[in-house]
């Protein structure tokens, strides 16, 4: 290959190699302090298949490119582990005799068995410590003090039956593993995330994607000078104790060192938090902090940073990324920050996204936080941020403005809210993509649909929660009450009457026909024409029986309908008019949603 165009290097190292590597730290295994991922019986296989010579895939790393230190000096960059992090580990484990992170963040060792006369591996059991034909733990095999022919001898006293010159060259063979070789794929430090993307995409077999925020996470674990493991932790621990609370005693326990920081005392708060509404995960954090602090968008400049990287030189200064270390250890902390998490969910909440189940898009939600946590920095006040992140989440669900990839508009918006102030790129936002078209047209065009969880559609519930509307023909009874208790979404134009007059699962399945509705009112509904069932409900608003819910006036009946953006021409509708029904309902819930966007 031509050397200008040589991305990676192969080559085959012996396995001792790669693990005195890993000890002196020359590669980084950032996924070290993270949860070993393999079941126990991997680590067996992985050991097997060495003792029988089988290949193993290839490790690849990345190198950390050389960096200027304040001194002038220049300091080697060091190899990353970005894929085979689960093989080494498993090897230090087996072989080293160190210990992994579990899944629940327990340090646990996992021994594995070797059986010299049947040339058998198995994971470490209470039967196999009782069963004198296994040597219970290869990793003091692999010791360097270790006495082989003491071993061998002590092992055919207690298996009488067995050759010596056998068993002793099966256990030379099983310690012949460490020189076997593993190829390792050295990828250039020059080399941007997009171009060390694309060739792990075509080196890994599996079809694994790593993400750039994984990429990030590797920097951070990786690097010594700035406590990036500490950091990484941070990050890693908020997002398990937001989904797991009760993890909190759990780590407090295991790791003490952590336990005693002021970063473990600030997240503490996490314990009692039970609030589903957003639970972020690594790259969530990442997004958040990184934007807000550093107000870029995209997260390769972020690893581009925490490297030190110059962008007018080109070059690589320790002293920006001792920089980007703490301006991102800052934006963690605000992230986390227990008046700012919560007062941002609640402002969540009283825009109507009461339940998880309301919000689809993940990015809508972490630039909304990001707005809050950047005008919490411009110094703007309590009731303009409110407005402001209300309005912007909501034009973000409205537009799909973070579908699909959301970086590139992340990296506009924030340079636009940084230098001009929220309120005119809002105004500027809400002129160019929530005009009157969108309202009258667009908006009315995409509640054509029968996904129930369509975002504009859930948009219509929150719209709906916020202003404090009751189910369809429910007098106490609130939609808020509905979702967050799992209620069911029932048909306007019952299900079963529309298939029995032959129509198909897409058009009786409309979001502009569905509402949310007690069942007990639904059960009475049955299959009859909304002319058929509305009748009972006017007979109960003159004094008859009530049958459908407690609604007894029509005044009542009539607000309903408002409130569930239900044509009054309903009262009359059979099938034939079903189609007219649904342009009319579209029409009304997206001038209730346009209502509800400016009212916020």
């Amino acid at each position: 290959m031509n050397t200008r165009s040589q991305k990676y290097a192969v080559n085959q190292y012996h396995i001792e190699v790669v693990l005195a590597w890993v000890l002196s730290s020359e590669i980084a295994i950032p996924e070290i302090q993270r949860p070993f991922v393999w079941d126990a019986t991997k680590v067996r296989d992985l050991m097997d298949s060495l003792y029988q010579g089988y290949p193993v895939g290839y490790l690849i790393a990345w190198k950390n490119p050389n960096v200027r230190l304040k001194d002038g000096t220049l300091s080697e960059g060091k190899k990353i582990l970005i894929d085979g992090q689960q093989r080494v580990a498993a090897l230090t484990a087996a072989i080293l005799g160190q210990q992994v992170v579990d899944h629940e963040y327990r340090r646990v060792r996992i021994k594995i068995a070797f059986n010299p006369v049947k040339e058998q591996f198995e994971v470490q059991n209470p039967a196999i410590l009782k069963d004198a034909s296994w040597l219970p733990d290869i990793a003091e095999l692999f010791q360097s003090d270790l006495d082989i022919f003491r071993l061998v001898g002590h092992y055919c006293a207690k298996n009488s039956a067995v050759s010596q010159q056998e068993v002793f060259n099966r256990v030379q063979r099983l310690q012949q593993i460490k020189s076997k070789q593993i190829g390792l794929i050295e990828l250039d430090a020059d080399l941007d995330i997009e171009t060390v993307t694309e060739i792990f995409i075509r080196i890994n077999s599996k079809g694994v994607v790593l993400s750039q925020a994984d990429f990030a996470m590797s920097k951070i674990a990786a690097n010594q000078n700035y406590n990036g493991a500490h950091l990484r932790k941070c990050i890693d621990y908020f997002c398990h104790l937001a989904i797991a609370p009760q993890f909190y005693d759990q780590l407090r326990e295991r790791d003490a060192a952590f336990a005693a920081t002021p970063e473990f005392q600030r997240m503490a708060w996490l314990r009692n938090e039970n609030d589903d509404l957003y639970d972020p995960d690594y790259t969530d954090v990442l997004r958040v902090a990184f934007t807000s602090e550093f107000e870029r968008g995209r997260l390769s400049d972020l690893v581009s940073l925490l490297s030190g990287r110059n962008f007018e030189t080109k070059s690589f200064d320790d002293a920006i990324a001792e920089k980007s270390f703490a301006q991102l250890r800052a934006g963690v902390d605000q992230f986390s920050n227990e008046t700012n998490f919560k007062r941002f969910v609640i402002i969540l909440r009283s825009a109507g996204f009461v339940d998880a189940g309301l919000i689809r898009s993940t990015s809508a939600v972490n630039f909304a936080y990001i707005v809050y946590l950047k005008l919490r920095q411009l110094g703007v006040s309590a009731e303009n941020i409110e407005t402001a992140v209300r309005r912007w989440f909501l034009m973000s669900i409205l537009t799909g403005r973070y579908s699909g990839s959301p970086e590139t508009a992340f990296d506009f918006d924030i340079k636009q809210i940084a230098n001009r102030g929220i309120d005119d790129v809002l105004r500027d936002r809400e002129a160019a993509d929530l005009s009157e078209a969108f309202w009258s047209a667009s908006l009315v065009q995409a509640l054509d649909t029968p996904v129930a969880s369509n975002p504009n559609f859930l948009v219509f519930l929150a719209a709906q929660i916020r202003a404090g509307d009751k189910g369809f023909l429910s007098k106490d009874i609130s939609v808020h009450d509905l979702v967050t208790h799992k209620g069911d979404i029932h048909h306007i134009f019952p299900k079963e009457y529309l298939k029995k007059s032959g129509l198909e699962k897409g058009d009786y399945n409309q979001v502009a026909n569905y509402a949310y509705m007690q069942s007990e009112i639904n059960i009475r509904i049955g299959s009859k024409s909304p002319k058929e069932y509305l009748a009972g409900v006017k007979e109960q608003c003159t004094g008859g029986e009530s049958k459908f819910g407690r609604i007894d006036s029509m005044a009542e009946l009539r607000a309903n309908f408002r409130m569930n953006a239900i044509p009054e021409s309903v009262l009359e509708m059979e099938l034939a008019e079903y189609e007219k029904f649904l342009e009319q309902r579209r029409l009304l819930m997206a001038t209730k949603m346009r209502d509800y966007y400016f009212s916020l």
